[in-house]
């Protein structure tokens, strides 16, 4: 399970070496917004060195419809990225589309079949807030989805998408929502988009903290002093584990019944099968840091 994915521009040598030492899960070299178009050519090098060798390092190509998303591609899969994040997605037709070329440059560049995952932002477009449900079974190389504000608010001409009090305003809340459901329909990771003031860290740490407790596992960063604040917020707790382990030992032990008692409140199924997922995300995290 990725909590933390780090944008890196891919322009930048010195941005890129300070990021394999923040402890971020993942790192995603991006090809597209923070990148010039006259900067590109050199960017893709940089990335296919970067890559080189490292499973936790993703790629942001361009747009699928766009002219530079085929050339994104074909410079860095050699290098064979862990994933592709494919900004700007219509549909689950989108990630579809990238999945073939994925098989074709895998087998060109001799990278195993079918190892580069695909995480789409699946909002930045407004038509693609109502084809959602177009994901499930689109793709078996869907690694999760994510979603995006700033693109929808430039596209809907709004002056701002969050409200003093830092919240989303409502067409962005449902944009957010509606990723968070997408996904789960999927059966794939909910990952919650940017903070983008990365000097507030009391914001960052609310935000985190709601996303973990709505059900998104993991979130996006743009600067390297966001990561410890996200990977703390879904990182599941010491007590979090210890009650984990209690409700499935308890279903273990009673494996006929539906509704239990614990600690004077019924559990049921949904509680066993959070609870399985809490202690399957501990003991990741534990064999990683022992790894």
């Amino acid at each position: 399970m990725i909590r933390s994915f780090l944008f890196v521009p891919g322009d930048s040598e010195r941005k890129l070496e300070k990021a394999g030492g923040v402890g971020a899960d993942a790192i995603i070299v991006d090809l597209e917004d923070s990148v010039t178009a006259e900067s590109r050519p050199r960017a893709r090098e940089l990335a296919r060195e970067y890559i080189e060798g490292r499973d936790d390092v993703w790629l942001r190509i361009n747009p699928v419809d766009s002219g530079e998303a085929l050339a994104d591609l074909q410079a860095v899969m050699p290098a064979a990225p862990g994933g592709i994040v494919l900004p700007k997605a219509r549909s689950g037709d989108d990630a579809a589309r990238l999945a073939t070329k994925l098989d074709e440059l895998e087998s060109r560049f001799d990278v195993a079949a079918g190892t580069t995952r695909i995480l789409p932002l699946c909002t930045e477009r407004p038509r693609a807030l109502f084809s959602l449900e177009s994901y499930v079974g689109a793709t078996p190389r869907l690694a999760g989805l994510t979603w995006g504000a700033e693109d929808l608010s430039a596209a809907l001409g709004a002056r701002a998408n969050r409200g003093e009090d830092g919240h989303w305003l409502s067409p962005y809340e449902l944009a957010r929502s509606l990723c968070l459901f997408a996904a789960a329909a999927a059966e794939v990771p909910a990952i919650d988009t940017v903070y983008t003031d990365f000097r507030d860290a009391e914001g960052l740490a609310s935000f985190a903290a709601r996303a973990a407790r709505d059900g998104f596992t993991g979130m996006l960063a743009i600067h390297p002093g966001q990561v410890a604040t996200i990977n703390a917020a879904f990182s599941p707790s010491d007590e979090d584990v210890r009650r984990a382990e209690r409700i499935v030992a308890l279903f273990t032990d009673n494996p006929g019944a539906g509704v239990l008692a614990l600690d004077g409140e019924m559990i049921d199924k949904p509680h066993l099968v959070q609870a399985r997922r809490t202690k399957a995300l501990a003991d990741s995290l534990k064999a990683r840091q022992q790894g």
